[in-house]
């Protein structure tokens, strides 16, 4: 199992990176980290989940809290709560029990750490290291939307950057990673450094033979491959790779496995180590193999087998997090304003699949909903009935885009088109964005306990949640409440680590139903195909579905400008500006950075003098990681770049604009996902062929409503990718600690 991400970004000037090779296309693959970045980690890769950070989006009001502000702080106070409710626990691990061997060993050894004692030498072969030390623990209220600094170089203090910068120079590293060393490691960063140069790993970029450079100048001589010190920060780093994989874990041998591979002598002993100093947790969850029947009077049978796994603390206690709140939902009365018979009478009149929805949300705390954009109109039934049965109802996108297309099928059910959801009648229901509900910014707000102030949440393009996210939801949302996981199994998954969607389908812990709604046209039939791995010819009379083989780069360029810029808009009468461009990576000849150039070059050329953007130039604005917003840049001046995105005004300050701000004619399926554009031309240059895979397939064609254009330059790689290439697993605990506490439903 790979624990780095599949796919190496480009190296820009100026990165610890320079010089390194990368790979010649970067792609977007089924996994988070192509999501979209090409600076701070452009030495590592090319991802969504590690661009941008906190952003400050401006508005008219100045002193008004950015929405990524506001979420980072509120995940901040949520990450402290779960730890503070990781650290009450002192009972045994219910997972771990009845184990033997090294097993046995690696889950004393926890315990051994977590109770202030050296952990048994007997699970490695290394001598005991020191203990690990104790934190205490603060009592932290429920999260609630507070005011935060942005999270940028000008926040930090100018003599701590300045004995950073000097520090890096001593060793060699460049200069401008001293931001990125003190936002990592805080107040002393460079005294830090001093002690134990491989910590320079914990800056986004920094890759094992940098910080190995690094300790070099720093260390001289004393500076040695078996240093404890690196052994233990290339497991954290190695870790770190892995979550933006989209793991929350790795099984014990595929972790030793790569820090052999990355010449750490005794990678037994830089687990230890890091167990040892609180950098990462170990868990051993049973396995599903079923153990054999037994023989009246034969003895207990053996230990049911188990595997070892290896985490961060922030992913682990998220995900026991999760599984908390999804029990609580599961387990807790619903709130029954409304009778059975007006559940029922709600059913009655709607559509077969609204009714079955509305019939299993009438009974019970969690449901799953699945099926494809269409869809989204039984979710809009469920609301409907809802507020008529005196309930506040509320749905959440991924994306304003989802959230606007959203409250545009609400319209039909005389239900609040704008985001409030105020109307001053009857209870509130409305749409939101996760982020705007998790926030504040958006949303019905919360109550004097810090939950949600609704009774029902209905979670659109739930595949997008992450396992950090949906334990934010599922921890917010009040006692009696009602939770709907809706979304297309289809699409790719989240662009931070887990799979949430996913492994709660396959646990089966609560009712599951599928829609009958199909989505509409041949585009819709083309893509129903390819989500059973079948490319079936469907019939376009009205051109509907075009496909435009090409020969090489140029050509799938030149075509792609020419669909966008005339033949679109000429025979379908679909304009420039409702087309999107959807690429598998973004470097490479025809990636997105080549396409956005020779789009611009025919759309909206210009001299590029704001940072390379020219009002009225469209944009895909990452105000945070795996979040996507696309806009148009309206001007530039000294508060930062102007933009417009989903009728919002936005002003991304001039520092950031390089990290988070793309021009956005052309992006990667992560980023276009949760959004729908009227047509959409997806790009297959040939270079991409290995990359391609039956979600990245799904999604990308998924995009387009009415009109979809395939620049097809794969040859059989496209119809091998829908017939055989499934979503690349991810290694997470959800599964196992649901099964722990709630019984299959069967």
């Amino acid at each position: 199992m790979s624990t780095e991400p599949e796919t190496t970004e480009e190296v820009e000037p100026g990165t610890p990176g320079a010089g390194a090779t990368a790979d010649p296309q970067d792609v977007d693959t089924d996994t988070p980290q192509d999501v979209d970045t090409d600076t701070d980690t452009a030495a590592v890769t090319d991802t969504d989940a590690v661009e941008g950070g906190a952003e400050t989006e401006g508005t008219a009001d100045a002193a008004k809290l950015s929405e990524a502000a506001a979420e980072l702080a509120a995940q901040r106070l949520e990450r402290e709560r779960i730890e503070r409710r990781k650290a009450e626990k002192q009972g045994p691990i219910a997972a771990g029990t009845k184990l033997s061997g090294t097993a046995a060993d690696l889950l004393a050894a926890v315990r051994a750490v977590e109770s202030g004692e050296k952990p048994v030498a007997t699970a490695f072969r290394e001598p005991e290291p020191t203990p690990r030390r104790a934190v205490a623990q603060e009592p932290v209220p429920r999260p609630q939307p507070v005011a935060a600094p942005a999270e940028t170089s000008a926040a930090l203090a100018p003599e701590a950057v300045a004995a950073v910068r000097a520090l890096l120079g001593e060793g060699g590293a460049p200069d401008t990673l001293a931001p990125g060393a003190l936002a990592a490691l805080g107040e002393g960063a460079d005294d830090q450094l001093r002690e134990d140069p491989w910590q320079l790993l914990r800056v986004a970029g920094v890759r094992p033979e940098q910080a190995d450079g690094f300790a070099r100048a720093l260390l001289g001589a004393e500076c040695r491959p078996d240093d404890e010190r690196r052994g233990r920060a290339v497991t954290v780093w190695l870790l770190e790779q892995a979550a933006l994989a989209g793991h929350t874990a790795l099984d014990a041998p595929a972790l030793t496995a790569a820090l052999a591979q990355r010449a750490v002598p005794d990678p037994d002993a830089a687990v230890q180590s890091a167990l040892a100093e609180g950098d990462a947790l170990v868990f051993q969850d049973a396995l599903d193999t079923a153990p054999p029947a037994q023989e009246e009077g034969a003895e207990e049978s053996e230990e049911r087998p188990v595997r070892v796994l290896i985490g961060l603390e922030r992913y682990a206690l998220a995900e026991e997090s999760l599984a908390d709140g999804l029990a609580r939902v599961m387990n807790s009365v619903p709130k029954t304003d409304g009778s059975a018979d007006g559940w029922e009478q709600a059913a009655a009149s709607a559509t077969r699949s609204a009714a079955e929805l509305i019939r299993a949300v009438a009974g019970h705390g969690l449901v799953l909903h699945t099926g494809g954009h269409a869809s989204q109109a039984e979710a809009a039934a469920l609301l409907h009935a809802a507020r008529g049965l005196g309930l506040r109802g509320w749905a959440a996108t991924h994306t304003p885009g989802g959230r606007d297309d959203c409250t545009a099928r609400m319209a039909r059910y005389d239900l609040p088109d704008a985001p409030s959801g105020d109307t001053g009648d009857g209870p509130v229901t409305g749409v939101t964005t996760v982020a705007g509900l998790l926030s504040g910014a958006e949303g019905p707000g919360r109550d004097t306990d810090g939950a949600f102030d609704l009774d029902l949440l209905v979670v659109l393009d739930a595949p997008q949640l992450d396992v950090e996210t949906a334990a934010m939801l599922a921890e917010s949302l009040p006692d009696g409440a009602r939770l709907v996981l809706s979304g297309d199994p289809g699409v790719l998954w989240s662009a931070g680590p887990g799979r949430v969607f996913a492994d709660l389908l396959a646990a089966r812990v609560c009712p599951q139903v599928a829609s009958r709604t199909p989505d509409p046209g041949p585009v819709g039939e083309l893509v129903s195909g390819v989500g059973i791995g079948e490319l079936n010819q469907v019939e376009a009379p009205g051109k509907e579905v075009v496909i435009v083989p090409v020969r090489d780069a140029g050509e799938a360029v030149h075509r792609t400008v020419q669909l966008v810029a005339d033949s679109v808009p000429r025979a379908i009468g679909i304009p420039a500006e409702q087309t999107q461009v959807i690429t598998p990576g973004h470097g490479g000849a025809v990636g997105t950075r080549a396409l956005n150039s020779a789009l611009k070059e025919r759309l909206n050329p210009g001299p590029g003098r704001f940072g390379g953007f020219d009002p009225g130039d469209r944009v895909a604005h990452s105000p945070a990681p795996g979040r996507t917003t696309v806009g148009h840049v309206v001007k530039a001046d000294a508060d930062g770049l102007h933009l417009e995105c989903s009728g919002l005004p936005v002003v991304v300050p001039k520092e950031r604009v390089e990290q988070s701000v793309r021009h956005g004619w052309a992006l990667t399926a992560h980023q276009a996902v949760g959004l729908r554009w009227p047509a959409a031309v997806v790009v297959l240059p040939g270079d991409a062929a290995a990359a391609l895979t039956r979600p990245w397939v799904y999604t990308a064609f998924g995009r387009a409503e009415r009109h979809l254009s395939v620049v097809h330059g794969v040859e059989q790689a496209l119809q091998r990718a829908v017939a055989e290439i499934p979503q690349k697993p991810r290694t997470t605990r959800l599964p196992a600690l649901l099964k722990a506490q709630v019984p299959a439903a069967g």
